[in-house]
């Protein structure tokens, strides 16, 4: 027979010039005596094209996988296939590959997971839906898509097994969200459970957990045992996950024996931490004012605290003014200067002693709100904060502005809903969030003028005062000709879950050209 082409590296093994293709576009291998037809898919198409990016695109040789009865067509779906003996998994994109070597348990990478962080297969599904299944191995996502039938269910696998499942879904964290619900499917061992465990706590209730059967480690074992319906029973039957915590009260002993913390971080004004002991992370906290009192600035200076007294990573949403203000405003505390203001004189070196000191301590994360600022968006920010980026305290400023947003008109509604969802998500995540509500405006003095703040003048609905731990108004005459009395604000605790002490708690002083709110004790002024 005669070669048309030959002295080619062969695309089944490792030989770099065995291969030939006769004239009726047969290849046949001297090395490894194996032989396919390229009539339909040129040896050129086949061979590695080089790519516009730190890897290679491969033309592979697409087939059933037998051995775990993967149909041609579930292989074609997902890319996946041959190129000689090696078998190749595309990850985001065809931007690296995971290859399984020659049919062993054995695999490399070409290319590079820093660049490829979607999981397998999940540039395939389009976001959004009811379901998505997340597996632990790229068989068993592929074996559940083909168990699914003919509404085949968006089935996707983290990239390295149990051990980077963790740091997977926190990288693809929006994709999944995205879903209503998210089926964790990992394997049936230690490994896998512990893992499925700790993705589900990064989801919350979105996350479904499958249980397995003790004789089947994986998702591919109902495949290969041609037990798909008893696999689909299995994927309905997956348990919602719900964090640990139910125990006996007579196992609490050592517990409640221990020296109580009055609190994870204080207050920056001694004054309001007599009466409330504190910030305690698992706690909602609303700080309420009437319009331009304050609570902005009220705010900052405690994340300034929180900062230089904990380690703790902060997330913030300033929903009335962009990333660039809030930033500036953060680094004035720092600089005890109003970076903010256009008339500020500072230098270079000031600024960048703040910015090192505030910013660039890369423990403040900031929501850029421009979007949706729907009630289920703001949700989902907050928990993204907690949850990927691993914030304690969190500030949400204002839920009115979020209320606004709505279409349906129906404010009392709204606000009913976004608080119950904030305070079911400080339950899930343990973490402390501060948010700002307005208040309705008083029959008679307003509180512009030093009206007193109370929890009935809450705007809206009773949800914001019942859902809330801990309520703190402020309170300044922003109208008195004395400038001293125009800027102190008093700081009210109108209600306090924790220690039940209400009431006066200090007052505070702003001064115009450091731009910092500082605790006064003239007795005339409380």
């Amino acid at each position: 027979m005669a070669y048309v082409k030959s002295g080619l590296p062969c695309p089944m093994c490792n030989s770099s010039d065995a291969y030939g293709i006769d004239e009726n576009d047969w290849g046949n291998c001297f090395s490894c005596k194996r032989r396919r037809y390229e009539g339909e898919n040129t040896y050129q198409k086949q061979a590695v094209k080089p790519y516009k990016g730190k890897t290679m695109k491969h033309n592979l040789d697409i087939q059933p996988l037998s051995d775990r009865k993967l149909t041609f067509e579930t292989c074609k779906f997902y890319n996946v296939g041959y190129k000689g003996d090696d078998l190749y998994f595309p990850i985001d994109n065809e931007k690296a590959y995971k290859v399984r070597i020659n049919g062993e348990k054995l695999f490399k990478i070409e290319g590079s997971f820093t660049d490829a962080t979607k999981l397998f297969g999940q540039d395939k599904f389009a976001e959004g839906g009811k379901f998505v299944v997340i597996t632990e191995g790229e068989f068993d996502a592929m074996s559940f898509f083909q168990m699914s039938g003919r509404y085949a269910t968006p089935s996707v696998s983290v990239r390295n097994g149990a051990t980077s499942a963790l740091k997977d879904i926190k990288n693809n964290y929006d994709f999944l969200n995205s879903f209503d619900e998210v089926i964790i499917w990992f394997d049936n061992d230690d490994a896998g459970i512990k893992a499925a465990n700790e993705c589900a706590e990064v989801l919350g209730h979105k996350a479904k957990i499958v249980g397995g059967r003790p004789d089947f480690k994986d998702c591919s074992d109902f495949l290969m045992a041609n037990k798909s319906a008893e696999a689909m029973k299995q994927f309905w039957n997956a348990k919602r996950w719900t964090p640990d915590g139910i125990i006996g009260g007579a196992s609490l002993y050592d517990e409640v024996m221990k020296p109580l913390e009055k609190s994870d971080c204080d207050y920056p004004y001694k004054g309001l931490n007599e009466l409330t002991y504190g910030i305690r992370k698992g706690e909602l906290v609303t700080v309420t004012a009437g319009s331009g009192l304050g609570k902005s600035q009220f705010l900052r200076e405690v994340v300034y605290h929180i900062l230089q007294n904990t380690g703790d990573n902060v997330g913030l949403m300033f929903l009335e003014e962009s990333t660039r203000k809030t930033g500036l405003s953060i680094m004035s505390l720092h600089a005890n200067k109003p970076l903010h203001l256009p008339t500020t004189q500072a230098t270079q070196e000031e600024k960048d002693e703040a910015f090192k000191a505030t910013l660039g301590t890369d423990r403040i994360f900031m929501f850029d709100h421009f979007g949706s600022s729907s009630i289920d968006n703001i949700v989902n920010r907050v928990r993204y904060l907690s949850r990927v980026t691993d914030c304690q305290y969190i500030f949400l400023d204002h839920v009115s502005i979020i209320v606004s947003a709505q279409d349906n008109g129906d404010e009392r509604k709204a606000i009913d809903e976004i608080m119950t969802k904030l305070r079911t998500l400080v339950q899930e995540t343990e973490i402390s969030l501060i948010i700002v509500s307005h208040l309705k405006r008083p029959d008679k003095k307003g509180h512009e003028e030093g009206a007193s703040t109370s929890l009935a003048q809450l705007r809206g609905s009773g949800s914001i005062a019942q859902l809330s731990d801990m309520v703190l108004g402020l309170e300044r005459n922003g109208q008195a000709d004395d400038p001293t009395v125009r800027n102190t604000t008093h700081v009210r605790v109108l209600k306090n879950r924790f220690a039940g002490i209400t009431g006066k708690a200090c007052q505070l002083l702003y001064d115009l050209d450091s731009g910092r709110m500082t605790e006064t004790f003239e007795e005339e002024a409380l």
